[in-house]
């Protein structure tokens, strides 16, 4: 592991010298992401202002939630969302071939080599959005339902990432996978919804098949009502479940591919 972290540094010190070297850039995006959170906190308050609950959650109840499902999207694309969606473009070129020659495991060194720092930079006024939420709803976590929200986001992200990497994965096998992006995108904005929201084929759908509802859900519940084993069990066998799924088809594409010299 810490032969890994010190590859993981070497990284995010790459990434941050050509972040600098684009200085205009970091922040044009920096501003364009802050300013696509604030539209869903206003969208928020303009909502409420005509009704008092929607699916049972009051106004900062539903921030809350949008904040977390917010968190989860910011560490996403903060920590994986360049290196996952250029495996697609750099497999169909050939330019894998330079993972395969990196010290350590594959999958790893694909979905780690980038870092986005417009992404992490907002993550901090996500934590703003679901701490002000929680004060306005006095709430009083203590350490033991923070760090356990805090591992339910991780898993959150783990889900996000193992979905991503399945998705993209699929170049070994077909031409090009660039549709996914837009997809995804669609897909994620389910994340800011009540799982009350959903019944029949979207609640099968949504919070069965595909965990979106469940990455930001589980976390909120924790802080707005406390522990819950089930919510518990459910976030993290469903992380591992994906995670290995993940690994495996990955793994699996891996062994097709061709490199650039065949």
């Amino acid at each position: 592991m810490l032969h890994y972290l010190k590859i993981w540094l070497a990284t995010a010190r790459y990434s941050l010298v050509r972040t600098m070297m684009f200085r205009f850039d970091f922040f044009l995006w920096s501003l364009v992401e802050l300013f696509w959170m604030s539209v869903n906190v206003l969208l928020i308050s303009v909502i409420y202002r005509h009704t008092n609950s929607i699916a049972g959650w009051n106004k900062y109840e539903m921030l809350l939630l949008v904040g977390t499902s917010l968190l989860i999207q910011r560490f996403l694309m903060g920590f994986f969302w360049s290196s996952i969606f250029e495996m697609s473009r750099n497999i169909r070129t050939g330019h894998f071939d330079f993972f395969l020659a990196q010290p350590g495991n594959v999958m790893f060194m694909a979905t780690t080599r980038k870092l986005d720092l417009d992404g992490l930079i907002n993550s901090v006024v996500a934590m703003a959005i679901v701490a002000y939420s929680a004060h306005q709803l006095h709430l009083h976590p203590n350490a033991g339902d923070i760090a356990l929200y805090a591992l339910m986001v991780f898993s959150g992200l783990i889900i996000h990432y193992s979905i991503l990497v399945m998705s993209m994965a699929l170049a070994f096998w077909i031409t090009s996978a660039q549709g996914v992006e837009g997809s995804y995108f669609t897909l994620m904005e389910f994340s800011r919804l009540p799982r009350e929201a959903f019944k029949g084929i979207g609640n099968l759908l949504f919070v069965w098949l595909l965990p979106v509802v469940v990455v930001s859900n589980a976390p909120a519940r924790t802080l707005l009502h406390g522990f819950n084993a089930s919510w518990c069990v459910w976030i993290f066998a469903v992380a591992a479940a994906w995670f290995g799924a993940a690994v495996f088809v990955f793994n699996r594409g891996l062994r097709r591919y061709s490199s650039a010299s065949s």
